[in-house]
């Protein structure tokens, strides 16, 4: 890797010029395909909390189909750790690139087909397990996903940049998030009738035309640099997740507890508020809808800005503010729902998606990136990552709504709780390794 960043500070202008062309191509590749991996992953959930209890538990009472859906919706949580154990081993044995492009298959294909799977009323039961099937794929897709799209911006990046293309990836999650809720927002507009028999098929076969695109974008970019590097030299590792385990435990622990704060403050704020917010608050959907596609579009330009930030004051330092602004804003955040005013309900959503998780999760490529040798890389970041989200994402409502009632209604304790991770967070941060420049 140095000699390819020296490389690029003296060759002349003429060879500069493509090869800078070369990797803003990969980081815009890697943060367009994951803003297509999360309008599916994100479309499903949305569908999952409205129309699949009718259209594949119909059998069912109304609470327990929605919560039979949201157990589909589950399974891919748990399928990623599995996602990143296989093609973290593929990505670190055969290349980035390579599964760069098959993650992207694996998540658009399944997305269509959900949108092509017959109703219970047609095929009874196998519909509910062809919907778990493809759930499955999706779980083992993202879980590969992320590792491969990080690293390739990353391993592109010239020195000094790091940061700022590691986090184009992560700022995909954003518009991602936006174009799902916009797709069920359109949905939700047609007739009860039109929406439950086809109307919801739309955005899910939607998603082929951005799987062409995402396809024809990655398919032009070239082969991470570290991983021919590290091809030439012969030095490959044979088993990547026994190396990782043997010579590579603390960082993975780190790795798992730094992210752990991040994903279950996400999903707190955009699953368990919503329902929080809605149920108990009395505050309409639709104005947390909005507040939820504000925070995500402010995120979609604060990331790559924290990302620069990163790269003059250290990647674990923009984290380290980040968990430090869980103290700072966790009660606040409630406090301002507890407004019900459009005002401050919209900064709360703005400041908790936009600039608390965005100071987490913008930094997170870069900073994980490092905690690994280039051999084991992608197996590392994905086995740390998929892990904390699993446990993070798949309990984070569950948990939240057991402290909620513990409370009787109060969100104190889901505060505290949250609040305890981010000293985790913090620590497991402070311990890692800083950033080379």
């Amino acid at each position: 890797m140095t000699a390819y960043n020296d490389s690029l500070e003296t060759d002349n202008l003429e060879t500069a010029t493509p090869r800078k062309a070369g990797y803003v191509k990969v980081g815009l590749a890697s943060m367009i395909g994951t803003t297509i991996e999360w309008y599916d992953f994100f479309l499903y959930g949305s569908a999952a909390a409205l129309i699949f209890n009718k259209i594949f538990f119909p059998s069912f009472d109304p609470i327990t189909g929605t919560l039979a859906a949201f157990a589909t919706y589950s399974v891919g949580f748990f399928a990623r750790p599995l996602g990143g154990i296989v093609f973290g081993h593929f990505g670190d044995r055969v290349g980035r690139k390579s599964m760069f492009i098959t993650t992207l298959f694996l998540m658009g294909i399944p997305t269509i087909l959900i949108g092509l799977i017959p109703s219970y009323e047609s095929i009874g039961y196998w519909a509910a397990v062809l919907l778990v099937l493809m759930r499955l794929l999706q779980g083992l897709a993202v879980g590969g996903e992320w590792g491969g799209a990080v690293l390739m911006a990353v391993e592109h990046a010239p020195t000094g940049k790091k940061g700022l293309f590691g986090s184009l990836p992560q700022a995909g999650v954003g518009p991602g998030l936006v174009l799902a809720s916009l797709a069920m927002l359109w949905v939700a507009v047609l007739p009860q009738q039109d929406m439950l028999t086809w109307g919801w098929r739309i955005p899910f076969l939607a998603s082929v035309v951005l799987l062409l695109i995402g396809w024809y974008i990655r398919i032009r970019v070239s082969e991470s640099p570290d991983f021919e590097k590290m091809e030439e030299s012969g030095a490959k590792v044979k088993f990547p997740i026994v190396e990782i385990f043997r010579s590579h435990p603390l960082a993975v622990l780190k790795v798992v507890g730094a992210r752990f704060a991040e994903v279950t403050w996400f999903y707190t704020v955009v699953t368990f508020a919503l329902a929080y917010a809605t149920t108990t608050l009395g505050i309409p959907k639709a104005l947390m809808l909005e507040a939820t596609i504000w925070g995500a579009l402010i995120a979609f330009f604060t990331m790559p800005a924290l990302g620069m930030l990163g790269d003059r004051i250290g990647h674990k330092w923009v984290f380290i503010l980040g968990a430090i602004g869980i103290f700072l804003f966790g009660f606040t955040f409630f406090d301002l729902l507890a407004t019900k005013q459009a005002l401050w309900v919209n900064m709360a959503m703005i400041v908790a998606i936009g600039v608390v998780y965005a100071a987490m999760y913008a930094p997170e490529a870069s900073l994980f990136s490092n905690q690994f040798p280039p051999e084991i890389r992608y197996s590392g970041i994905s086995i740390g990552v998929q892990l904390s989200g699993a446990i993070g994402g798949g309990l984070a409502p569950i948990v939240a709504i057991w402290l909620l009632s513990i409370g009787g209604g109060n969100p104190k304790y889901v505060t505290w709780y949250l609040c305890l991770l981010g000293i985790i967070a913090l620590v497991s941060a402070w311990r890692m390794r800083a950033q080379a420049h």
